[in-house]
């Protein structure tokens, strides 16, 4: 994901065992790229419906925590723009991180939701910002190009994979994030509002050491709540078409 790691994830799967366990029947084997050649779908929904990371274009989130560095807030847009990533039309979702109101990083992500309700990760284009001018641009990807692969940002039923651990991106030595769903039914209060039934994963970057969060989604609204060690991101303001 973005190089903040949503800011939005093990037994160890093969990305090869994670995609057999999608059970999408429609299926190709991708060029060889190690250390796997995983199975990805063929049949891709018209838009992402997944009720725990909903997309509608004209959605507006608002989130705020305190770091150590100062108070961070983080905007995160859906568009109404796609963009094809390697002949799959994805949702284009634009993720703004700002600190004591200065804009550090400006991210776009790709999203699209397989036949079977997956919601997978298909690339970004991060920038780094300081003073107003771009510093880096390290740990964007993009599907297809350079031997990076997408992954699982959500499942159609997280119950079904609770302990799991998986990809949810992939670009050797730059971009190798995995996540693992820890709990189901959980409560979350965040100063926008209550809400329960939210799914609670475990997310962290392949790359480094230690460094894990946990996300909670809820259902119909998507990321309400982000844990990183002592430091939280809740959201404080939501606006929906």
């Amino acid at each position: 994901m973005s190089t903040r790691s949503t800011r939005i994830l093990i037994v160890r799967l093969t990305f090869a065992g994670l995609v057999a366990a999608l059970g999408c029947g429609d299926s190709s084997t991708e060029p060889e790229s190690p250390p796997y050649n995983p199975l990805l779908p063929t049949s891709w929904a018209p838009a992402v419906a997944n009720p725990f990371f909903l997309l509608v274009p004209g959605t507006r989130a608002e989130f705020e925590g305190q770091t150590a560095e100062g108070t961070e807030t983080v905007v995160v847009e859906v568009l109404s723009d796609t963009r094809v990533v390697n002949g799959v039309t994805a949702t284009v979702v634009k993720d703004q991180v700002f600190l004591d109101g200065e804009l550090i990083e400006d991210t776009v992500d790709w999203f699209a939701e397989d036949a079977d309700g997956n919601v997978w990760y298909l690339g970004e284009y991060s920038q780094e910002l300081e003073n107003g001018q771009v510093v880096s641009t390290e740990g964007s990807w993009e599907w297809g190009v350079d031997g990076a692969l997408p992954g699982i940002i959500m499942w159609r039923d997280p119950s079904a994979h609770v302990g799991e651990e998986y990809r949810q991106e992939y670009y050797e030595e730059e971009a190798e994030d995995w996540g693992k769903v820890v709990a189901l039914d959980q409560t979350v209060e965040v100063p926008f509002g209550t809400y329960t039934g939210c799914v609670q994963i475990e997310e962290w970057n392949g790359l480094e050491e230690g460094g894990h969060e946990h996300k909670y989604y809820a259902p119909d609204v998507g990321v309400v709540l982000e844990v990183g060690g002592s430091e939280r991101l809740e959201l404080v303001g939501l606006v929906t078409p």
